[in-house]
């Protein structure tokens, strides 16, 4: 018995709809076993799947089978975890704040804020 790779990732909610899985799927960012997924591509247990999505890669192993959403508890026992944990929240990098109305940074603004990013030539 197998499941599309679309429809599982939606349902054990790695995704928030079944059409952001198929497109991250035709876009090229869900691997099963390593190869590159269509999204009706048969998914079934013992499969090792890898989402990028929402700027981080998630990699599970299917342990059960799911076409229709379940809650997140029943989600959870479908797969096993075998992601790198997020980065921590410091390392992240800030976006950089404008009044509103200030219009376009000056050349000298540029140049302070490539300094403060730490891409000073």
């Amino acid at each position: 018995m197998s499941a599309r790779v679309d429809s599982w990732i939606w349902a054990v909610r790695l995704t928030k709809t079944r059409s952001q899985a198929a497109a991250a799927c035709r876009a090229g960012h869900v691997k099963v076993n390593g190869e590159r997924a269509k999204p009706a591509q048969p998914v079934k247990p013992g499969d090792e799947v890898r989402v990028f999505h929402s700027g981080r890669e998630r990699i599970v192993e299917v342990k059960q089978l799911l076409t229709k959403r379940v809650g997140p508890p029943a989600a959870a026992e479908a797969y096993v975890d075998n992601s790198p944990p997020p980065p921590p929240r410091e390392h992240v990098a800030l976006a950089a704040v404008r009044d509103r109305g200030a219009g376009r940074p000056t050349k000298r603004d540029r140049r302070e804020l490539d300094q403060l990013r730490g891409r000073t030539p």
